[in-house]
């Protein structure tokens, strides 16, 4: 089969090396932004005076009944006609004839790439943002049941200070919120129209760049036509997003997959977001939480894979880039994935109150209340740190908790020490008091939710 662009070769490829050069077992997932940017730019050749309107108006028709095929899942494509852009190209001669040809004046296939690009991660970057505002929102739902649900927080893993669980769960609403803005900023660079840069120095033809821009929806069009065919920091930027947004989905699974352990029992994920065992029956695996975990890994290599391709390349296009798109599309649909699975478990997993209760009781997690006590007494908090971590010390000798020692030992201790320690070593007390901006107060994790609320509509 002649090539589209083969008039000056005397010999054609095997049909193994035609296939390791081919993008079409991929790129065909660009066949609907492909005709869209096709359309536009036959419109604008047209009202630009460059194609007459019949030939324009035939070639749009040829473009519409492809798209109408595209939809219905009816093309079919070749290895021989190597990426989408030739394949089209040569099925819209297929249906409408040689005139079809005329559809490529005034454009590269490396301007049209680029534009196909765009216009993808466009759609897809907005329906991402939708998906984190979904997660978000049952996020919300649970925090608001379990604000005075009271819970071990942790640091270095070991039991630090009692906290909302609420408060807890917000985390991942704020850290959501930040992969959202970051997602709805890259925007600003996806929305920018590279079609009309032709190669990589622009047309002779008289074309009209900020009317195809507008026939797509761009907001804007490159100023570097070089920059334009060369550029794919928008992907790159996409991709160490989509890398935060999944390193926070991880540590979520993290924290998902020790609370189900029976080591916590803190939760218990619904049946749909498990697995069983083959060999053990008592299982109940986490295996979507570490499904997603374990995707991470991917799309971290997809951002590294397009950094390393990119790192060496001198301007402007070179046959490397085709690299860009396998990584960008394999993201979006782990992403895709990712999102609603996550936001399913939250919404539909069972919270064990009474194990919580009995851990947050089970601790010196209340320890730092001792301390703050004694300091608001008027002893410096070094000292009452000091006093504090003797009482632990006596507590584990005993195999007694603090607020299970009797007062005259705790008053031996210091005689700062009142009655209503036991009431400030409460669980639910020491959270209540930590009522500053920000903090894990009851007051303080409706005030986050009122703000939440207002975020995502």
């Amino acid at each position: 089969m002649t090539k589209l662009w083969g008039g000056r070769f005397q010999k054609t490829a095997e049909q193994w090396v035609d296939e390791f050069g081919a993008s079409i077992s991929f790129d065909q997932k660009l066949v609907l932004e492909d005709l869209q940017g096709s359309m536009a730019h036959v419109k604008m050749l047209s009202a630009c005076k460059i194609l007459p309107a019949q030939d324009a108006e035939l070639i749009l028709s040829g473009l519409q009944t492809l798209q109408q095929k595209a939809q219905n899942g009816e093309l079919e494509y070749s290895v021989s006609n190597e990426d989408i852009h030739l394949n089209l190209e040569k099925l819209l001669i297929d249906e409408i004839g040689p005139v079809g040809g005329k559809l490529h004046t005034g454009r590269s296939r490396n301007d049209q790439v680029a534009t196909d690009m765009h216009l993808y991660l466009k759609n897809r970057v907005t329906e991402i943002i939708e998906l984190i505002e979904g997660f978000q929102s049952a996020i919300v739902e649970q925090a608001e049941t379990h604000v005075e649900t009271v819970v071990p927080g942790y640091t270095h893993l070991q039991r630090a200070q009692p906290i909302s669980f609420g408060h807890h769960l917000m985390t991942y609403f704020w850290m959501l919120q930040r992969d959202k803005e970051r997602m709805q900023e890259s925007l600003k660079r996806i929305d920018v129209s590279p079609l009309g840069a032709g190669a990589m120095s622009g047309t002779s033809f008289p074309i009209d760049r900020e009317l195809s821009a507008e026939l797509l929806g761009f907001s804007g069009v490159y100023q570097n036509s070089l920059d334009a065919v060369s550029d794919r920091d928008f992907i790159l930027e996409f991709l160490s997003n989509s890398s935060m947004l999944m390193m926070h989905l991880s540590r979520f699974a993290e924290e998902i997959i020790l609370w189900s352990s029976e080591e916590f029992r803190f939760i218990e994920l619904d049946d749909t977001f498990s697995t069983g065992s083959s060999i053990m029956p008592q299982k109940k695996n986490p295996d979507m939480a570490e499904l997603v975990r374990g995707k991470t890994g991917r799309v971290y290599g997809n951002l590294f894979g397009l950094l390393t391709t990119l790192k060496g390349l001198p301007l402007a296009y070179n046959k490397d880039m085709q690299e860009d798109k396998e990584g960008m599309f394999d993201t979006v649909h782990t992403l895709m994935g990712s999102l609603p699975i996550f936001e399913g478990m939250i919404r539909t997993m069972n919270v064990n109150t009474a194990s919580m209760e009995k851990a947050v009781n089970s601790d010196f997690s209340n320890a730092t209340e001792l301390a703050d006590y004694l300091a608001a007494k008027g002893m410096p908090f070094r000292e009452a740190h000091d006093v504090t971590g003797k009482l632990v010390f006596t507590c584990i000798q005993r195999g007694y908790y603090l607020k299970d020692l009797p007062l005259e030992d705790l008053q031996a201790a210091s005689p700062l020490i009142e009655e209503d320690i036991y009431e400030t070593l409460l669980p639910q007390t020491a959270v209540k008091r930590r009522n500053s901006l920000g903090g894990t107060g009851f007051d303080q994790v409706h005030h986050q939710l009122g703000l939440a609320k207002k975020l995502i509509g």
